[in-house]
């Protein structure tokens, strides 16, 4: 009989098919008791108090990119989503929906990729299902991951911006966005773009000092830093004032966005936490995200400011101020 080399309808049947695609791909991945058992839902012991859960699902297209895949990003997002909402991630769940057709070498990629950012961020994937769609109806691979954690205690302040903090980032924004753009396009520069896609957890765990007055912490995805900035702003008397040239942008993103139109302020990250902390407390809280290697491009983009009524405003190198909008839909579909 012929290998198989590709996915099948019958991979998605609930019979020897589906049991070898489980038992060949996702148990060794993702090894672990709980998942083992391979019951219909994943016992667990978890500590007393409260829990953060989240989920998301990706349909990145295509499906590798410089710098990641939609494996790296379905577990790396998922965490990121917990650690900014002050948890520490725990488990995780994965449901997959593969498109007849599929190589099987993909879905190893893919897969493979998941555990080593699973490792990487300290959880486990515990449960998850599987089905599969006809040719044509899944451009490949969509995954959907959900995640678990365990509340930590939150920073006095917590949630409640005040005039006069200052707003902070832990490195260049748009690279995942414009890579996979480029990718997807065949796009070719003479230095590389590639996704800042990672777990932010470790690098978010140094800010969790008790001395440290944290007031606000997101991951700028979808909308980029500019609909995270407007989501904060919205409803408060005060707003948020940016520096444009404070604002960490690489090299090959700024060209781009420049021969594209495309503002990278309103392109999707997934590596990059904004976060607005006291001015007493900013010095420290750079110094802990530039101990980390995803946060040596630590800086200061901007403040709090009274009297903006909800805005997200720009001052420019020309010294003028615009404001910058939430963005009205997504410039670059597909992208996580």
């Amino acid at each position: 009989m012929k290998p198989l080399d590709r996915i099948l309808l019958a991979h998605g049947g609930g019979g020897a098919l589906s049991g070898a695609l489980i038992k060949e791909f996702f148990l060794p991945a993702f090894d672990n008791p709980a998942l083992a058992t391979l019951s219909d839902a994943a016992v667990l012991s978890l500590p007393p108090g409260p829990f953060a859960f989240t989920t998301d699902s990706y349909v990145v297209t295509p499906r590798f990119f410089p710098g990641g895949d939609i494996g790296t990003l379905a577990i790396a997002g998922t965490v990121n989503d917990l650690a900014v909402s002050g948890a520490v991630p725990r488990f995780l769940s994965c449901s997959m929906i593969l498109e007849e057709g599929l190589p099987l070498d993909d879905l190893r990629r893919v897969v493979d990729s998941m555990a080593r950012t699973a490792a990487e961020a300290g959880v486990q994937v515990v449960t998850g299902d599987t089905k599969v769609v006809e040719r044509g109806e899944a451009d490949g691979i969509f995954i959907t991951t959900a995640g678990v954690g365990e509340l930590r205690p939150l920073p006095e302040g917590w949630g409640t911006p005040l005039p006069g903090d200052h707003v902070l980032i832990n490195g260049p924004v748009g690279d995942h966005g414009f890579a996979v753009l480029a990718a997807r396009e065949g796009l070719m520069f003479e230095t590389r773009l590639q996704s800042d896609c990672a777990p932010l957890n470790a690098l978010i765990d140094t800010l969790f000092d008790p001395a440290l007055h944290i007031r606000f912490m997101r991951d700028a995805t979808r909308g980029g830093l500019a609909a995270v900035l407007n989501e904060l702003a919205a409803g408060h008397d005060w707003g948020v004032a940016l520096r444009a040239g404070a604002i960490p942008v690489s090299p090959s993103v700024r060209s781009l966005s420049e021969i594209l139109g495309i503002d990278p302020l309103f392109v999707a990250n997934e590596g990059k936490v904004v976060m607005v902390v006291s001015p007493a407390d900013t010095s420290a809280a750079l110094e802990s995200m530039r101990s980390h290697p995803l946060g040596r491009e630590a800086t200061v983009i901007g403040t709090i400011e009274c009297g903006l009524h909800g805005l997200v405003t720009i001052d420019t190198d020309l010294g003028g101020r615009r404001i910058l909008d939430m963005p009205l839909g997504e410039q670059l579909p597909r992208i996580c």
